[in-house]
């Protein structure tokens, strides 16, 4: 079985010990559900709405802000996995790469989908593990559904589907 590294960082408060434990939970949900064998390095910054607007539009030209952003170390496709290759000689972990997700906006979303922040936090974690691995939803068609019944399923297995 994979031990995954997943480093969480916030700049914000009320990011406790729970949380923290809860994410890691779900992203290795989330790799396991994908089958990723390799163990892997995940980097996840908690922040807010100013916080992820700035990376928004640092990173991509975005002046807005976002619930979530992936920053994938790989040009994976969906269903592609990572390979020894990829691993840091340094660590033997592969680095697959960076989310960072705003907790104002969990809030937010939460509220207007009728769920708890924990359900919202999760499955915002389980959209950026996808990308990480490769699944985009740039178009209304496959693709997007293609992402979509993955995030389902993970989700089920959490127990937290709608």
């Amino acid at each position: 079985m994979p031990k995954h590294d997943i480093i969480i960082s916030a700049d914000v408060p009320g990011v406790d010990e729970g949380l923290r434990s809860f994410l890691r939970k779900v992203i290795r949900a989330a790799l396991d559900a994908e089958g990723i064998e390799l163990s892997c390095e995940v980097n996840v910054l908690v922040t807010n709405d100013a916080g992820i607007h700035q990376l928004n539009l640092d990173m991509r030209g975005v002046d807005a802000p976002t619930d979530v952003l992936s920053f994938p170390m790989f040009g994976l496709s969906p269903g592609d996995k990572p390979s020894e290759d990829d691993a840091d000689p340094a660590t033997g972990l592969v680095p697959l790469g960076d989310m960072c997700v705003s907790l104002e906006r969990v809030k937010a979303q939460a509220k207007e989908y009728g769920h708890s922040n924990r359900r919202e936090l999760a499955y915002l974690a389980v959209h950026s593990v996808l990308h990480l691995l490769g699944y985009d939803h740039l178009d209304e068609g496959p693709m997007k559904a293609r992402m979509r019944r993955r995030e389902e399923a993970i989700m089920a297995g959490l127990g937290l589907e709608r």
